[in-house]
């Protein structure tokens, strides 16, 4: 079905992609692997948009289908796990600056996502907590000095 719904996507959009559909997270989502060498940054988008937008209508058209929701996780040329790379490397960074300063570091502009690598990635230091603060657009992640 997810094969059906992007071939579909990808003739709409004029787009000439190939894609392969598997299990991740251990059978529990679907992985979705792209490959498109002359259209990945049009597929990515400003900061990822097009690519989770794709994840989220896969997402909301298999419910539509199935009748239950199954997690979709899209990917092309690497961009995800480069973009987690660059988030844990955030998330130590701020952490530091949080330890020298004791101080609470605010990380804004975060999808829901994002904040949850950062939650994890940080979940076993010692010393510091962090917790999202505010509502719907306004939330934002803080990294604290546990007190």
């Amino acid at each position: 079905m997810a094969e059906e719904l992007l071939q579909e996507l990808f003739i709409l959009m004029g787009i000439g992609a190939t894609f392969k559909v598997g299990l991740g997270d251990e059978g529990q989502s679907l992985a979705v692997t792209i490959d498109a060498p002359n259209e990945s940054g049009l597929i990515i988008g400003y900061h990822g948009e097009t690519l989770w937008a794709i994840q989220s209508f896969l997402s909301m058209a298999i419910k539509q289908r199935k009748g239950e929701w199954v997690r979709v996780a899209v990917d092309i040329a690497g961009y995800r796990e480069k973009q987690e790379e660059k988030l844990i490397e955030l998330a130590k960074q701020t952490a530091e600056r949080a330890k020298e300063t004791h101080e609470p570091q605010p990380l804004y502009n975060l999808t829901p996502g994002q904040r949850r690598v950062i939650h994890l990635t940080l979940s076993g230091e010692k010393g510091i907590e962090t917790k999202s603060e505010g509502e719907a657009q306004e939330r934002y992640l803080v990294i604290t000095v546990k007190q």
